[in-house]
């Protein structure tokens, strides 16, 4: 082996003799710790500006609140075409939501002059807003108000039972001035909302429901309890008369038709 060959024999064994001593250490910790395991968090649900659900059901309702608050649009042809009673007709107007629009009242009363004014979703400053132009300008004898679950789930942003009770007042107020008889109907039992869920109702409706018949007693209106004859034992609406909870079945209805027609044939007596 001549000098130059000594040389790179010696350099070589210098570089890959440390890196072996360190390749064959101990491993008794690595020089730097495994990265911790970062857990996923799931994505929040993407809301509308107003705080619902970002869908095609919420975006549209939320736009039609900027240009039609009450949706005064919604019944404007029907109101016209229903025109005024006929002499001697005991006219009754179904004034409420979604559980008011469901109703067939042709089914339940057949052959009654009662009109349905249920708009879905709707809160009661939507109603009272729409009240002259869906109750009080088609001259019924008599108006059904079934209202305020909506307002309880947030439809149209935060609402205290005071606000609730303010609208409610109100719309019976209009009534009366213009010599419309009032029926209050309680608040149907509701113990959660599948499109706004954890609002914790059932005291809530429990609570307005009190204001509600005291209300109207004091008021010398009639109040009708569906509440009593329709909750179960969670304060909510059971299976068997509901599909999801809040809107009634057939066979809900089936119990709400016999103790309004009473209250709203006592009225028209009286």
């Amino acid at each position: 082996m001549n000098r130059y060959n000594r040389l790179f024999t010696f350099a070589l064994i210098s570089i890959v003799a440390p890196a072996a001593m360190i390749s064959q250490g101990p491993g008794d910790k690595p020089e730097t710790a495994a990265p911790a395991t970062t857990k996923i968090q799931p994505a929040a649900p993407k809301l509308t500006a107003s705080g619902h659900p970002d869908d095609d059901y919420w975006r549209q309702h939320d736009h039609l609140l900027l240009f039609d608050f009450p949706w005064l649009a919604h019944f404007k042809e029907a109101d016209t075409q229903a025109g005024l009673p006929e002499a001697g007709q005991n006219r009754v107007v179904f004034m409420g939501d979604s559980i008011t629009q469901g109703w067939h009242l042709d089914e339940s009363f057949p052959g009654k002059p009662y009109i349905n004014r249920g708009i879905g979703g709707q809160t009661t400053p939507q109603m009272v807003l729409r009240f002259h132009q869906d109750v009080v300008n088609l001259k019924p004898k008599a108006v059904v108000i079934l209202a305020g679950v909506n307002d309880i789930a947030g439809n149209t942003g935060p609402m205290t039972l005071e606000d609730i009770e303010n609208n409610l007042a109100t719309m019976s107020e209009i009534a009366t001035a213009n010599g419309i008889r009032v029926v209050f109907c309680s608040v149907l039992p509701a113990f959660d909302f599948s499109w706004n869920p954890g609002q914790h109702p059932a005291q809530k409706i429990a609570d307005l429901n009190t204001w509600l018949k005291s209300y109207a007693n004091s008021k010398g209106y009639l109040y009708v309890d569906y509440y009593s004859a329709m909750k179960d034992d969670r304060g909510g609406l059971p299976v068997n008369l509901s599909k999801d909870g809040v809107h009634p079945n057939p066979s809900g209805y089936s119990i709400m038709a016999p103790l309004v027609e009473a209250a709203i044939e006592k009225i028209l007596v009286n």
